[in-house]
């Protein structure tokens, strides 16, 4: 499975545009872990962290995100489904799975791991821009998104608790990992619309 085919899957299962960025700033952030990830353990294979692989788990991890509804029991099913017969790698579709945790409870290597905190990390910064007087990332900084983080009501559905994984499971210390994230997305900020 390519990009190509991962992208108009989920313009054929998503049709909220604001969905469809969500994938895209995930995917961004995925491909800025698998590089990080990699200099911080070049004693691991180089295919762990295998770029390709983990923008498809970013770009694919919400698609039948609609189609499963508030059902966190169908969440990702759906899209293993499709993309099995697409010709996913069983580990792209691990992943995927694992950013669920009512579907994959254990996350067993840097690529689940990655997509659980990074997915709820990119609503807290697409929430932090949409506060901004001009609305685009180019005016958040690592340190207003940090501001936020403990406000509880902000962005409520971005789980702080998910997000903080990144220091345990990844080895990344919240600030870094905040700054990783919003220099991917800021890198595709016409794309997000921000």
């Amino acid at each position: 499975m390519d990009r190509d085919q991962a992208l108009k899957l989920v313009g054929q299962m998503l049709k909220n545009p604001n969905l469809v960025k969500h994938c895209l700033a995930v995917e961004a952030i995925m491909r800025a872990l698998a590089i990080e990830l990699h200099k911080r353990h070049p004693e691991l294979p180089e295919d762990e962290f295998d770029q390709g692989e983990w923008e498809l788990v970013g770009l694919l991890h919400d698609a039948d995100y609609e189609i499963t509804g508030k059902d966190l029991s169908r969440h990702t099913l759906e899209t293993k489904a499709r993309i099995a017969e697409l010709g996913a790698s069983q580990r792209v579709i691990n992943a995927i799975k694992a950013h669920s945790e009512v579907i994959k409870p254990e996350r067993e290597n840097f690529l689940e791991k990655a997509i659980f905190a990074a997915d709820e990390l990119s609503g807290l910064i697409t929430a932090t821009a949409l506060v901004r007087p001009d609305k685009k990332l180019a005016s958040v900084t690592t340190d207003s998104v940090l501001k936020k983080f403990p406000q509880k009501a902000f962005a409520a559905g971005a789980s702080r608790e998910q997000i903080l994984k990144c220091e345990d499971e990844l080895g990344i210390p919240l600030e870094e990992f905040v700054t990783i994230a919003l220099q991917a997305m800021q890198k595709i900020s016409d794309k997000l619309g921000l």
